[in-house]
Formats: structure tokens, C-alpha cells, sequence
């Protein structure tokens, strides 16, 4: 495998993986950021991001001269035979894809890129959004590709040295095939095609894990109503190997930083295609119909009313593993209760700091003190190995496991009631 001389910009954590990653495949890899703290702290080698492997390959990388930090996107890419777009694209208006940060790239970098410079759009796109970015660069010279990232946070080291695929599009095969080539040491299996069906790729993996996880919300309330359990019907679907174990746990819905605002993307693509895609629309309102579901489980073990009730809170983020809080169920099944007249209280491991509207501690056990009703929202490993007998001395209160996370006889050996989803 050739060495490449490599640019990526933007070190959030699609970025700051990607170049770590390249740079321990042998690239020489020179990141940009506009923060010049974050910056400085990664020159430093410090690592704020809570990814599992991550600083340990930024330090190795900078010990080996093969990683680099600059400020600004002009510094990078002086000399790079490939440059990445690693850059936020949040939900705009209407549900599309906020494109500004990526043209905001273009516009300072386009004339300094090298002749004969690949740049790879990695950010997630809509569909034409390489062929807008090939006219904003008005450069023969350049090839423009697109190469969608399938990072899952808290994993996304492991998912980005052993991926499951390698997607490449390009309107240029011979551009495309080089930026496969950076992949070649991780031996995965590359799909290359043509730019518009990379960029969808992406979209509808995604929209297709949320479809899955919504079916299976779907699924766990028809199992409350006719006496099943969720547990048993997924493990029996989970067997299907058309199936997969995979996003068949229920919980208060999904979120993050990827499928909400990707889910509302395609739905809006396919508006402005002029095609019906009412799966994809009952899919969002199922996630959303999801929250009103914890609301009132949540309600009901209040006895039926919220309003000047302490709820504990255990469990902020996303989902386990990081201290992400973008379109978190939590915080959005949060925001029901507080409107409904409840007093919130919480803990995250991962999460510190104020977050308007809810009194965090750094004590679970401060957290569910003298609680109505303990709600888990976060699938923490950490939250099964709690004493709970010591929280059923504290509030003698109700737990409502959102991910059927706990042991449901441990709970109850404690005195506490345990209500779960589908189950």
C-alpha cells in the first residue's frame, strides 16, 4: 500500500477518528479545526472525546510524526494528494441537511487545493451534494468523491478499522479506486459506484436501523396488551439470520446525532423527488409516539399524576458509551415530564455540568433520593451493578426500565416495583 499525504478537516469524531485511524495505516495525516483550544489540546495528545482506542492511536500517531494538528482548513491542505470534509451537517430547515459548514470549506480551500487533489466528502449528504460541491470548485483538476462514514459512537475506532464495508462513489473511477486503495490494509469488502448512490447509501442504512427499531417499540406495546414478552419474541426473530440480533431491543426511542436528523433528510429528499414514502413518516411518528408511551408509563407508576413529583433520573445520553446528548430520548422524555409539572433530578457517567432544566448530581444515589419514581433512559452497564437494596432504603419508588436493562429481581428483592417495556 502507498503512503498518502492526507488532509481532513473538521475533528469532531468522524474526524478525529478518521485521521487517527488513517495515520495508524501508515498515512501522513495533517487535521484542521477552527477551535484553536481543541486544537491545542490535541496537539497536546489530550483526547476529550469518550471514544474507546481513540487516544492511544492520537498519541501513537504524534510520537510517529505521521499526525498532525493545524488550525484552519487552508494549513492542511497545502500539499495533500486527498483531502476529507469531516464536517457537521445538522438539521436544517424543513428536516434537510444543513450544507453550510461543507460550502464554507469549499469557499476557503477551493483554490488552494492541489492539482490533481481528490477531496472526499465523508459528512453525511443528500443525494447531488458532490455534484453541488464539483460546481462550487469549478476545477477540472479535482475530483470530487463521495465516501459516507458508519461510525457508531462509542465504537467508532472498532467500527472504522474493522468495518463491515468500504463505500466509495465518484463520477471519476479512476479517483474513486484511489481512495479505496487508502483502505486496503483493513482487507473489507468495497462497494465503488457512482456519487449520487454512495450518498444515499448512507441515508438508507440508517433510516433502515431506525425503521427497525421503531417496528420493534411497535411490537413491545402489542406484547403489554396481549400478555407476550419482548424478550422472547426478538431472541426468536434474532435467530433469523435474514434478521439479525441487532436494533431489535425496545427503549424510549431513538436519537443521537445521525438517525433524526437523517431520517428527517430522506423524508425530505424523497418530498422534493415527488415520492410517497409513508414507512419512513410512520417511522418517525412511532419514535416520537414512543416518548408518550414513557411519559405515561412513568405517569402512571406516579399514580396518575406528575406534577410536584421528584423523578430520578438515571441516565442522560443518547445511549451508553457516550457523552453525547444531540436528540437524546432521555432529554426529550425529560422535557415531557418537566411539562407535565415533575421535578427531575439525574445522574450520567458520562455527563457533567448543568443541563437546563434537570438537577444533575455526580451520585446516582443522590439522584433517585427520595424520588417518586426511578426512570433508566440510558443502557449504563454501571447502573445494574448499583446496591440496590440501599436504594430501596432511600425512595420507595417504582422503577421504570425504558431499556429493560435491569435485572428485574434484583429490583424487586429491593422492595421497588419494576415496570418494563413489553414486558
Amino acid at each position: 500500500m502507498f503512503a498518502r499525504r492526507i488532509a481532513v478537516v473538521g475533528t469532531g469524531y468522524v474526524g478525529l477518528t478518521t485521521g487517527a485511524c488513517l495515520a495508524s495505516l501508515g498515512h501522513r495525516v495533517v487535521c484542521a479545526d477552527s477551535d484553536a483550544a481543541k486544537v491545542a489540546r490535541l496537539q497536546a495528545g489530550r483526547v476529550t472525546i469518550p471514544e474507546p482506542g481513540l487516544p492511544e492511536l492520537v498519541t501513537a500517531g504524534l510520537a510517529a510524526g505521521r499526525l498532525e494538528f493545524v488550525l484552519g482548513a487552508t494549513q492542511a491542505v497545502g500539499n495533500a494528494e486527498v483531502v476529507f470534509l469531516c464536517v457537521p451537517t445538522p438539521m436544517g430547515e424543513g428536516g434537510a441537511a444543513d450544507l453550510r459548514a461543507v460550502e464554507s470549506v469549499i469557499a476557503e480551500v477551493g483554490a488552494r487545493l492541489p492539482r490533481g487533489c481528490i477531496l472526499v466528502n465523508k459528512s453525511t449528504v443528500p443525494v447531488g451534494t458532490a455534484a453541488k460541491i464539483a460546481e462550487l470548485l469549478d476545477r477540472d483538476d479535482v475530483a470530487v468523491v463521495s465516501n459516507p462514514e458508519f461510525l457508531r459512537e462509542g465504537s467508532a475506532v472498532e467500527d472504522f478499522l474493522d468495518p463491515d464495508r468500504i463505500v466509495v462513489g465518484s463520477d471519476a473511477e479512476d479517483a474513486a479506486e484511489r481512495v479505496v486503495a487508502l483502505y486496503t490494509r483493513l482487507g473489507a469488502p468495497s462497494v465503488l459506484t457512482d456519487a449520487a448512490s454512495s450518498e444515499l447509501v448512507k441515508y438508507a442504512a440508517n433510516c433502515f436501523l431506525a425503521m427497525k427499531l421503531s417496528y420493534v417499540n411497535a411490537m413491545a406495546e402489542l406484547c403489554e396488551r396481549l400478555g407476550a414478552d419482548i424478550a422472547d419474541v426478538t431472541e426468536g426473530m434474532g435467530y433469523d439470520r435474514r434478521i439479525g440480533q441487532s436494533f431489535l431491543r425496545p427503549g424510549p426511542g431513538w436519537g443521537g446525532s445521525c438517525l433524526p436528523k437523517d431520517t428527517y433528510a430522506l423524508a425530505q429528499v424523497a418530498r422534493v423527488a415527488g415520492v410517497e414514502f409513508p414507512l419512513l413518516e410512520a417511522t418517525i411518528d412511532t419514535n416520537t409516539r414512543q416518548r408518550q408511551l414513557v411519559l405515561g408509563k412513568i405517569r402512571a407508576a406516579a399514580g396518575g399524576s406528575l406534577r410536584g413529583k421528584r423523578i430520578g433520573m438515571l441516565g442522560l445520553a443518547f445511549k451508553a458509551g457516550t457523552d453525547d446528548l444531540r436528540d437524546s430520548p432521555a432529554l426529550a422524555v425529560a422535557e415531557l415530564l418537566a411539562a407535565e409539572g415533575a421535578e427531575l433530578s439525574a445522574y450520567d457517567p458520562a455527563i457533567s455540568g448543568e443541563v437546563p432544566g434537570i438537577l444533575t448530581t455526580d451520585d446516582p444515589y443522590q439522584a433517585v433520593k427520595g424520588a417518586a419514581v426511578i426512570v433508566l433512559l440510558t443502557e449504563w452497564p454501571e447502573f445494574r451493578g448499583l446496591d440496590w437494596g440501599r436504594i430501596g432504603e432511600m425512595a420507595q419508588a417504582p422503577v421504570v426500565d425504558t431499556r429493560n436493562h435491569l435485572d428485574p429481581d434484583v429490583v424487586r428483592l429491593a422492595g421497588l416495583a419494576w415496570i418494563g417495556i413489553g414486558r
